[in-house]
């Protein structure tokens, strides 16, 4: 004969459908808090790993201005080597660096002007308006532009 389906309780130790229903809700509570504990400590896990990368990418920004500036001075050394004035020099490492700087704010410009400015969004949604509009005045005759 078959033993009970319930392993390590007797037929007797039954408990209602109540009970189990609310085992299962107190489960499925804990549970959902178990995962959001695991999701917090994955975020602060990865906020760490994000704060330790942007410490170091600044880190290598400054070691980048740091180097400009080596580069820059060698820059204006080597140009007086080549027997430029030593004021010379500086002003055309000055002026190069003006030359890069205009070059990408033209570069941005063209960027910027490149936008669409959501031209597709405005249309579509421009066109549902004007469909809920028509669909408000009850006949559907109304051109959208009449009120």
């Amino acid at each position: 004969m078959a033993g009970p389906t319930f392993t390590g309780q007797e037929p007797s130790a039954k408990e209602s459908l109540g009970d189990l229903v609310a085992l299962a809700v107190s489960d499925i509570s804990q549970l959902v808090r178990y995962e959001v504990d695991l999701a917090k400590l994955e975020l602060k896990a990865d906020a760490r790993r994000l704060g330790t990368g942007a410490v170091l990418f600044g880190m290598a920004a400054f070691v980048g201005c740091l180097v400009l500036m080596v580069l820059s001075f060698a820059f204006a050394y080597g140009l007086n080597a080549a027997g430029i004035w030593l004021w010379a020099a500086f002003l055309i490492v000055a002026g190069s660096y003006v030359v890069l700087a205009a070059l990408a704010v033209l570069i941005g410009i063209t960027r910027f002007k490149g936008l669409t400015g959501l031209r597709q969004t405005r249309s579509t949604v421009s066109g549902d308006l004007a469909l809920i509009r028509r669909d408000d005045t009850g006949s559907g005759t109304e051109p959208a532009g009449a009120r």
